[in-house]
Formats: structure tokens, C-alpha cells, sequence
């Protein structure tokens, strides 16, 4: 059993560099960090249908497929994202750098089915640096300047996922699937250099054990209700979002479409209207509320996927769906994510790991069940699956609307 100790014992002494209001260059170096780390994890969306054909797989393993890296991402917010509440963020982040190079070089050079699966799952744990730089970034800001920066955050966090599929579509049209990933370990070791130059040394001053530090993890879930309505809220709209962008180059690169998988990546490009989203949710977050955003953003995903449901047999169909999508899903991700911020200064990183823990675990479960269900019925099933998803999770949050 594991004991529950009072919120007096979870305390910890906030790290030595004050907040502040952040300069627009350090912004701007912690997006682009974020979205040249987070790309890695959507590579390999559309690159699907030529990786199965590379290798002869199970039916377990195509499924596993499309949800590694996500996977391995969950498993590094449960034992690596915590990390940064006992140890500077800057020499976790190296660590993760070069874990990420290997992870990237494993899958752009693998023969063999394993080197391909282990690979991205590292590819995975290794993203977790942009777990590092959030609540960093988050440390070192004031209060009425968080949503500013979160929602800055946000948007280099949807560029990266959007504008990764675009290229690795791009990458694979021209060359192969294998040099997108040789192509992302090169840019791993360039943005890790960079991080390793200009990455502020915070010296967090918790003297928790690393089990004790894992414990407390449940011990904050179970204290604060709206770290639990927040991440459960968050896992259903993020699954449903998962479940359509894992398995839409499958759809278009079938018939009545018959995308080419370069054509298939462009539609990130479609999704980088989630940006807009981002971006007004953070100004907006301070004057409107966050419960009432996030009901608004939701609202906008749900009729994004009814759309698909309709009319995603055509091109136009899936572009406004698409768009409704991103814009609903990046909406929401920001109030929701400042909410959560606010709830324990001094526990920034083991609430962040917990928050995310839940959102990318629902991102697993809904790229996993995407694929079975694309493999053994078709992609509308897939659509009705995701709408169930984002009802839920509007369902929930207006019930617990109350503990924003």
C-alpha cells in the first residue's frame, strides 16, 4: 500500500531562478525546441503503409505501429518527467538528446523488425524533453504572464506535430521512409547542442528519493480534483485527436482520394490552423476563463469530426474538418494546461508528468484503437470512435466544470 502523506510533505522549495516576464528570444528558443523535438513523435504517421511493407509484421505489431512513440512518450512522463523537480532540467535534457539520436538512427538504419519497434520507443521516451522545457518555462514566468507564454508554448508544440507530417511526407516521396530518420537525428543533435548552450541551469532544491519522488505522483493525483478532471478531460479530446491523424494517410492514400504518401504529409499543413487556436486561447485565457474556453474549443472539435463523418470522402470535407480539429483540440490544450500550473508551484514537474502522463496515455490508447479498428472495418468506424471520444470528454468537463 502506499502511504499518503500530507500536502506539507510534498512541498518543495521552488528552484533559485525567480520568475519573471520572458524576453520574446527566450520564448522563441523554448517553442523551437519544443517543436523540433515533438515532430519526432508524428514522423512516422504517414509514413505507415511503406513501413509495413518494409517488414513482414503481426497483426500486434502493425497495430503497435502507429502508437510506439507514444507509448515510449508515457512511459518517459511517468519515470523521466519527474526528474526535473530533483535534478537541473538542462542535464536531463542532454541525456535525452543523445537518446533521442540513437532511437532516430536505430529506426532509419533497422533490418530487422525489433531494431524498428525498440527505436521508436525510444523515439518516444526520448520527447521528453519538451517535458522539461514546459514546466521550466512555466517556473520562470509570473502568474499573469503564464498564459502568454503557455499559449507561445502551445504553438511551437502544434507546429512541430503539424508541420512533421508535411515533411516527413516530403522526405519519403523523394528518397525513402528511412531518411526521414536520419534526417530527424540530425536535427536532434543540432537543437540538443543548442539547448546544451543557451538552456538556463535552474537548481531545483527537493531532497525527495527517487521512489519517494514516483510516490508522490499518486499522492498529488489523489489531493487536487482538478488535476484529475484536467487530465482526464484532456486524454479524451487527445485521443480522439490521435485516432483521426494516425489513421487519415491511411484513408487518403486509398481510394476515392489515392494520395501519394508526399500528398498524405501535406495535410499537416491543413492542421497548422491549430496554431491560431493556440495562440488566441492563450491571450484569451486570463479574461474569459478557462472552463468556458475549453467547452468552446471541444464544441469546435466535435463538429470538425462531424464533418469528417459526412463529407471525408473529399478533399474539401477533410480540409474544414481538419481545421475545425486542430483549432478545437489546440484551444483547449492551453487553459487547460495553465489551469494546471496554477494548482502547486513548488511540484511544477511531477504535475506536469501526471497531466501528461494521462494525456499521451490517451493518445496511445486512441492511435491503438484507430489501427485495429481502420484494419478490421474502415475509417469511418474510425470517425464515429472519435466522436464518442470528444463527446465524452465535453460530457465530463461540464460536469466537473466547477473546479476551474
Amino acid at each position: 500500500m502506499l502511504s499518503i502523506r500530507p500536502a506539507e510533505a510534498l512541498q518543495s522549495k521552488p528552484a533559485s531562478t525567480k520568475p519573471s516576464v520572458l524576453s520574446t528570444r527566450q520564448l522563441f528558443l523554448f517553442a523551437f525546441a519544443i517543436a523540433a523535438t515533438v515532430a519526432n513523435l508524428y514522423y512516422v504517421q504517414p509514413l505507415l503503409p511503406e513501413i509495413k511493407s518494409s517488414f513482414v509484421l503481426s497483426g500486434i505489431e502493425s497495430s503497435l505501429l502507429g502508437s510506439l512513440t507514444q507509448l515510449g512518450y508515457a512511459a518517459a512522463l511517468l519515470f523521466i518527467s519527474p526528474l526535473g523537480d530533483i535534478f537541473p532540467r538542462k542535464s536531463v535534457v542532454s541525456v535525452l538528446s543523445c537518446t533521442l539520436i540513437t532511437g532516430s538512427l536505430m529506426v532509419g538504419l533497422s533490418e530487422y523488425t525489433i531494431a524498428l519497434l525498440l527505436g521508436l520507443f525510444c523515439i518516444g521516451v526520448s520527447a521528453n524533453i519538451t517535458q522539461q522545457i514546459i514546466p521550466l518555462a512555466a517556473s520562470l514566468s509570473i502568474p499573469s504572464d503564464r498564459g502568454r507564454v503557455v499559449g507561445t508554448l502551445m504553438t511551437g508544440l502544434t507546429a512541430g506535430i503539424l508541420i512533421s507530417r508535411a515533411i516527413s511526407g516530403f522526405i519519403a516521396q523523394h528518397y525513402e521512409w528511412r531518411a526521414v530518420f536520419i534526417f530527424a537525428a540530425v536535427i536532434a543533435a543540432c537543437v540538443g547542442v543548442l539547448l546544451n548552450v543557451r538552456l538556463p541551469l535552474n537548481q531545483p532544491t527537493a531532497k525527495l528519493a527517487y521512489p519517494a519522488l514516483l510516490r508522490s505522483m499518486l499522492t498529488l493525483f489523489r489531493q487536487h480534483k482538478l488535476l484529475r478532471v484536467a487530465s482526464i478531460t484532456g486524454a479524451l479530446w487527445f485521443a480522439a485527436f490521435n485516432a483521426l491523424w494516425v489513421t487519415v494517410a491511411i484513408h487518403v492514400m486509398d481510394g476515392p482520394l489515392n494520395f501519394s504518401v508526399q500528398q498524405a504529409g501535406l495535410l499537416g499543413f491543413v492542421g497548422l490552423s491549430g496554431i491560431v487556436g493556440a495562440k488566441v486561447s492563450g491571450r484569451l485565457v486570463t479574461k474569459l476563463g478557462a472552463s468556458r474556453l475549453i467547452s468552446s474549443a471541444i464544441g469546435l472539435t466535435i463538429a470538425g469530426f462531424a464533418v469528417l463523418m459526412v463529407f471525408g470522402a473529399s478533399i474539401w470535407g477533410l480540409v474544414i474538418g481538419i481545421i475545425l480539429i486542430d483549432v478545437g483540440v489546440f484551444a483547449a490544450q492551453v487553459p487547460n494546461q495553465v489551469s494546471v500550473f496554477s494548482i502547486d508551484p513548488a511540484a511544477q514537474s511531477r504535475i506536469n508528468a501526471v497531466y501528461m502522463l494521462m494525456y499521451y496515455t490517451g493518445a496511445s490508447l486512441g492511435a491503438a484503437g484507430a489501427m485495429y479498428l481502420v484494419n478490421h472495418m474502415d475509417w469511418q468506424t474510425v470517425i464515429y470512435f472519435a466522436i464518442g471520444l470528444s463527446v465524452l470528454a465535453l460530457t465530463h468537463h461540464r460536469f466537473q466544470a466547477k473546479h476551474y
